[in-house]
Parts: C-alpha cells; structure tokens; sequence
C-alpha cells in the first residue's frame, strides 16, 4: 500500500495531495482546494507571486485597441527580467534559471519562478524577500515544489497550439530576447571558465610545490640526476 501511495504522489490518481500544486508551485482553486498542497520546507526553487505587471494587460484604450507595441512591451519585459535576475545572483546566490509566467489566471499571472544552485541561497532569498518591496507592493515570496519546469509547462503553448489561451492552468513562459538571454547567461559561462582556470592554475602550483619549491625547481634536480648517472654510465 505504501509504495502504491508513494507511486502516485503527486498525480491526478492521488486523491490527497494536489496534482497542480505539486507540478507548478499554484492551484486556481487556492486555499479552497480540497486536495492538500504540501508545502516544502526546503527547494531549490522560490516563487515571488504575482510580481510581473504586463503592460500590455493594462494598457488598453476604450475602444479596446493596446496602446503598448509588442516592441515596448518585449523591452519592458527584458528590463524587468535582467534587474531581477542581476539582484537574486548578487544578493543571494548562483541562479541556475529563472521563469516568469504569462498566464492571466490570478494563481498564475505575473508569478516568477527562480531557481538557485543551491538550497541554502533559496532559503536566504525567501527570508529577505518577505521583507521588502517592488514597484510598489510588497513582495510574496516562498519556496516552491516546483524542479522540473518541463513538468509544469503547457506542451500545446509552446507550440502554439493551446486553446485555452493565459488562462490555461500550465504554465505559460514569457521568452526574455536572444540579446538578453546570451548577455545573462554568456555572462556565467564566462565566470564558470574564469573559475575553471583559477582552479587549473591552483592545482598546477600545488605540483609544483609538491614537486620540490615550486617554479619548476624539483624538475631540475631530477634531470641534473639523470645527467650524472649517464655521465658515470657512459650514455649519453
């Protein structure tokens, strides 16, 4: 029975714990829902709900017509992005990715889900964040279930097939633009090489050290060695 319960945690089949809740970190039926949202006490990954404010969903004139160019908005968006993906590395820890939705269900809209390497940094964040402010409002932040957003993601969005629009229960990902996406994360490539080499470099003088006081001096001694025993030897 227990390896039954444990092989459905999580899906549609369990009747105890929330299916949606688990795969996307948020349920349209919130603290309403009959099925339970466990909460996790320690995640890689943190939501801060209802953060992004499109404006293209606001901006709209009485006839219906958005004032807002798909250009302005992908510009806004990617300013967005890049201040808070620079503030969650810098204050808090290495992100390994960061997500926003452009879902319009309130569960779902404006949720950013970040990632971090490491648990403890998450943790960090959560704490900090409770605390402070963003545009405006107070921002909600908590650990989140979610670790695969290939689970969480709507399959038919991605490829342009869904029906049910920003209201669908998946989440919906906003793409930042190449520029940005190549500027962020080329950035971190850079650093990982940059480390990578540091480390090289570190171990190369711990062998040389270990070689005989460094600079190559231990490699000298041995070859001056091998010279004498050839010249006793009568090799060359």
């Amino acid at each position: 029975m227990a390896e039954y319960l444990a092989s459905i945690f999580g899906t549609e089949k369990d009747k105890v714990n929330c299916s949606f809740y688990f795969k996307i970190g948020a349920c349209r039926h919130g603290d309403r829902c009959s099925r339970l949202h466990n909460k996790p006490t320690f995640s890689q990954t943190i939501a801060l709900l209802n953060i992004y404010r499109n404006p293209q969903n606001t901006a709209q004139s009485a006839d219906g017509i958005n004032s807002v160019s798909d250009v302005e908005m992908q510009e806004h968006y990617d300013e967005f992005f890049e201040e808070v993906f620079a503030e969650m590395e810098e204050k808090y820890g290495e992100v390994e990715e960061m997500n926003v939705c452009d879902n319009l269900g309130d569960h779902l809209v404006g949720n950013v889900y970040v990632k971090f390497r490491r648990e403890e940094d998450a943790e960090k964040a959560v704490i900090n964040l409770n605390n402070r402010w963003f545009n405006g409002q107070p921002i909600h932040a908590e650990l989140s279930p979610v670790t695969d957003f290939r689970e969480a993601c709507c399959r038919q969005y991605e490829m342009g097939e869904c029906t049910r629009g920003g209201f669908c229960n998946f989440m919906h990902l906003k793409p930042i633009s190449r520029e940005l996406r190549r500027d962020l994360y080329g950035r971190r490539r850079k650093r990982h090489r940059s480390r990578s080499r540091s480390r090289e470099r570190r171990s190369r003088s711990r062998e040389r050290n270990r070689g005989g006081g460094g600079g190559g001096g231990g490699g000298r001694e041995r070859e001056r060695r091998r010279s004498r025993d050839r010249e006793r030897s009568g090799r060359f």
